[in-house]
């Protein structure tokens, strides 16, 4: 496993605002940073969702690991990596790790202890798959795509930052929606336009983006009827599951000298 970030929807206003949803898949333990930049909307998949017998797996056969085996010195980064012997004594001892906490987590679940504290015990060596919308990516980029950064957030920010530059926004006029998840034959489909069904589509990216596919979860292809059951899981729930629903969005009116006429909707 690897690193991975790409397009799943990019789109730009007549006024030339520029709004990007990635998916993206990184290492577990450097999630705490990338969640420090709050212009950003997200959804990631939950230790406590997935069964613990598909993590174990995931952590014995490809267990997240250092990109950079930084050798020890004062302050934050590491500049020198480690050689030789010394590297590959790191590299094992990092798998043996992986492997100790995935036996004492096949042994808790033995004894019965649910997912949701289970899970916990192998989340350091852990990838995690997400979704991220954002407007606003010039802090993120500076900042994590830095040499000072820690060396796996920096290769993420590089994957994304390329990711955009290689993609087109399509171009969304005032009536149109950016839809992560929605295929290009759904947004075409006559069912869907009709005044009944209006926002109909809107719901069921909020579906795909909660499970962060286009897929269903047993890699089947999704059902209208269970995608919109799932939203309304979301939002029907006390508390509401709100998160899924920021990454659909809607170019506001702009009008030159006056600016636009709803600026308070702005955001995620």
């Amino acid at each position: 496993m690897t690193i991975e970030a790409k397009v799943i929807e990019d789109s730009i206003s007549l006024a030339g605002q520029r709004i990007t949803t990635l998916q993206v898949k990184f290492h577990r333990y450097i999630l705490p940073e990338f969640n420090t930049h709050r212009v950003f909307s997200r959804n990631f998949s939950s230790s406590r969702a997935i069964p613990t017998s598909k993590l174990i797996e995931q952590v014995r056969l490809h267990p997240a690991m250092p990109v950079h085996w930084g050798k020890n010195q004062p302050g934050m980064q590491a500049d020198a990596e480690l050689e030789g012997q010394e590297l590959a004594l790191a590299q094992r001892e990092w798998r043996v790790a992986a492997h100790i906490a995935a036996d004492t987590a096949e042994i808790m679940a033995k004894i019965g202890m649910h997912k949701q504290n289970t899970n916990r015990i192998i989340e350091p060596f852990m990838w995690v798959t997400g979704i991220v919308t954002s407007t606003e990516w010039d802090n993120f980029f500076e900042l994590r795509a830095h040499p000072d950064a820690q060396p796996e957030i920096r290769e993420l920010a590089i994957k994304m930052r390329e990711a955009m530059q290689n993609s087109t926004p399509r171009v969304l006029k005032e009536d149109k929606w950016h839809l992560p998840y929605v295929s290009e034959a759904e947004r075409n489909d006559q069912f869907f336009k009709l005044p009944a069904n209006v926002f109909m589509l809107q719901k069921i990216s909020a579906a795909r983006c909660c499970r962060v596919s286009y897929l269903k979860h047993d890699g089947s292809l999704p059902n209208i009827d269970d995608d919109l059951a799932l939203f309304q899981r979301l939002a029907g729930a006390e508390p509401i599951h709100a998160s899924p629903l920021e990454h659909q969005a809607t170019p506001d009116t702009y009008t030159p000298g006056l600016g636009y006429d709803n600026p308070s909707e702005h955001g995620n």
